[in-house]
């Protein structure tokens, strides 16, 4: 097992950010996406490739956790302080987790995209 000192580093917390702009990890200027949550092949800037990870089913899983987090309880509160009729629970909190969800779900794939980019898992392994 070789220790390569020319190996390039590549900081964490900065990919994530770059991720949840959707942005490239690399250099943080390109885009990562061609689309809504499509990967590019690469950057479109400084052409990292990128088409080779994977993220699978991790973004949908976060979005949930987090989503969850948010509209649960914000139902629960309105629920004990001021009941309202059902009706304004059916449209409040469908739209919301709509909303809610398609806001977060391609920001939290830009991020684990880059938190793997940045650990250098590939996730395309047979």
């Amino acid at each position: 097992m070789a220790y390569t000192v020319s190996e390039e580093k590549r900081p964490v917390l900065r990919s994530l950010l770059r991720g949840l702009q959707r942005r490239c990890p690399a250099c943080g200027i390109g885009k990562s996406f061609k689309g809504y949550v499509t990967l590019a092949d690469s950057c479109s800037n400084c052409e990292e490739p990128l088409g080779h990870i994977q993220a699978d089913d991790i973004p949908p899983y976060f979005t949930i956790l987090i989503v969850g987090h948010i509209v649960v309880p914000s139902v629960l509160l309105l629920e004990q302080t001021a009941p309202p009729p059902f009706w304004v629970h059916m449209a409040i909190w469908p739209a919301l987790t709509l909303l809610l969800t398609l806001a977060f779900l391609p920001r939290i794939k830009g991020a684990i995209v880059n938190l793997l980019w940045a650990l250098r898992i590939r996730g395309d392994e047979s």
